[in-house]
């Protein structure tokens, strides 16, 4: 489908109609290596890339990103306590509303994806979907066998180390993992299909072992890349979300 530039603009989150418009005026949008001058000139939008202020953007009806999200930033477009991850992404991807599926602490670091796309954010945190996290838990004390096969036959979840006694205590519940394995004395890699609050603390917690820090390292078929630095995005291209 065609549209005229300054609407590819718009819908891609560099501002309003007429703001767009004018970047294409300035001559700060190239297509192809040309520098594009009016605002109504049209162009397939499928698998268009176009340049502007010296950074290549694809044009994409819905925004997947992967963020390596670092310690000390909270998953709240209103955050309470530490910045947003929010403040991490360009201007144009907050315009259009990406936000993250799903959340992690603001002590976790690790794979973090933001979309616009609703359906894909319910599609990867609805637990009938399964769709399966990997963790890598650093323990304060020595892990055993034993810890292991409790966190893979089920435990029952313990409130948060810490918090204080209050009328909103969640009742208990139980959850297993999918999948345990000591990565080496102290280190926990968890593979889980669901997404309780601070589940992975509390699954430690309950079998005698506390988490001193948390990773999240892969998210159904994405695995963090290794050359992403912390604070550090990257485009998801189509397919790669796929978790089968």
């Amino acid at each position: 489908m065609k549209q005229k530039l300054s609407q590819i603009l718009f819908s891609q989150g560099f501002g309003t109609r007429r703001l767009c418009a004018g970047l294409v005026w300035n001559g700060e949008v190239s297509v192809d290596g040309e520098v594009v001058e009016e605002p109504d000139t049209e162009f397939e939008t499928e698998g268009l890339r176009f340049i502007i202020h010296g950074h290549e953007w694809p044009c994409v009806d819905k925004a997947l990103i992967l963020l390596n999200k670092p310690a000390g930033y909270e998953c709240s477009q209103k955050p309470k306590h530490h910045p947003s991850v929010m403040s991490l992404l360009p201007a144009p991807l907050r315009e259009r509303g990406v936000q993250p599926i799903g959340r992690l602490d603001e002590d976790t670091t690790g794979l973090l994806l933001l979309t616009d796309d609703g359906a894909l954010i319910h599609k990867l945190t609805s637990p009938k979907h399964h769709v399966p996290k990997v963790y890598e838990a650093h323990c304060k004390h020595p892990l055993t066998a034993t810890m292991v096969e409790q966190l893979l036959a089920g435990v029952e979840l313990r409130e948060p180390e810490g918090k204080p006694p209050g009328k909103f205590q969640r009742p208990p519940e139980t959850t297993r993992a999918e999948g345990a394995e000591i990565a080496n004395e102290t280190l926990l890699r968890l593979t889980l299909i669901e997404g309780k609050y601070h589940q992975v603390k509390r699954m430690v917690a309950a079998v005698g072992n506390r988490v001193e820090a948390l990773h999240r390292s892969r998210f159904g078929a994405l695995s963090l890349p290794t050359d992403l630095a912390p604070g550090q995005w990257r485009w998801v291209e189509p397919g790669e979300i796929a978790s089968g």
